[in-house]
């Protein structure tokens, strides 16, 4: 039987380059049919087998390890555990000296813990000496190499633990709260905010918001023009490229809500963690509470 090479030929590297499209990494961009747990799916895929589910759930064993590390180690405030119907995390609660003028409910980047010493101890602890009562709270975390479109599934999981913070600080009386978030905490600030509202807080600040993963952009703009609180957009001067980025943008879309206390501003100077910056951040967020 006589072999046609050239076909042979064609016909494998057809079939070679057909396996190699598959495993690359798809755009959400261009397949919007597609609903979240399927995008982060597809967009996480490799060559590998599709990730197990439990990858998409809280890791709850390094949340306890990070607690166990950090709990001694609390000076200012107190450690206290709330639970969202399923599990306890930790968070901590700062008052101030004298009778508070407010609640700031504090929420961490990727991967942190609510006593992170860059941005979020400055936080929970300086504006505790500004007068305002804080709760720093354990957010959902995953494996240290987990990445933006890895966390995408967490945002709803992480809503119950927002809506326990600010109803345990109702509870002891506090009824001005205000949900401060960090980075991809603001992610999650955003993405509860987008499905109950903001009528449970007195306003939102994010801090670096819009920061995720090379060629991992957001799926959606923040619903800032939706949003009826006071917003304070903060970033630093030496954030990440795409924070700097869409600063434009997120002004325009916060200016759009019409709410005349919203402001942005810009520390000189700043990382995305603040490192080093934390008096001049805090410094700034304080100034702006009292505008409320």
């Amino acid at each position: 039987m006589k072999i046609n090479h050239r076909l042979l030929t064609t016909l494998i590297m057809f079939t070679l380059a057909g396996c190699q499209q598959s495993s690359q990494e798809i755009d959400v961009a261009v397949v919007p049919e597609l609903d979240e747990t399927v995008k982060v799916s597809v967009m996480s895929a490799d060559k590998s087998p599709k990730a197990p589910e439990q990858k998409y759930s809280p890791n709850l064993e390094r949340e306890k390890r990070m607690a166990a590390e950090i709990e001694d180690a609390i000076l200012e405030g107190e450690p206290v555990y709330l639970s969202n119907g399923e599990y306890e995390f930790l968070s901590i609660d700062t008052q101030p000296e004298s009778a508070s003028r407010g609640a700031v409910v504090i929420l961490h980047g990727r991967g942190f813990h609510p006593n992170w010493q860059d941005a979020i101890y400055p936080l929970r602890t300086g504006l505790a000496e500004a007068g305002w009562r804080t709760l720093s709270v354990q957010m959902p975390v995953l494996e240290k190499d987990a990445k933006y479109y890895d966390y995408l599934p967490l945002f709803g999981k992480s809503h119950g633990r927002i809506e326990v913070a600010i109803e345990y600080l109702q509870e002891q009386g506090e009824k001005k709260v205000v949900l401060l978030a960090h980075s991809c905490g603001t992610h999650m600030a955003m993405h509860w905010i987008d499905e109950v509202g903001d009528e449970s807080i007195e306003a939102f600040v994010g801090i670096g918001m819009g920061a995720t993963d090379y060629q991992q952009p957001m799926r959606q703009p923040f619903p800032l023009a939706q949003l009826k609180v006071p917003v304070l957009d903060i970033y630093g001067g030496e954030d990440y490229p795409g924070v700097i980025k869409m600063a434009a943008s997120r002004i325009q879309r916060i200016q759009q809500a019409g709410n005349p206390l919203s402001s942005q501003k810009m520390v000189p100077e700043a990382n995305h963690y603040f490192t080093d910056k934390g008096g001049a951040l805090v410094s700034e967020v304080a100034g702006w509470l009292e505008t409320l």
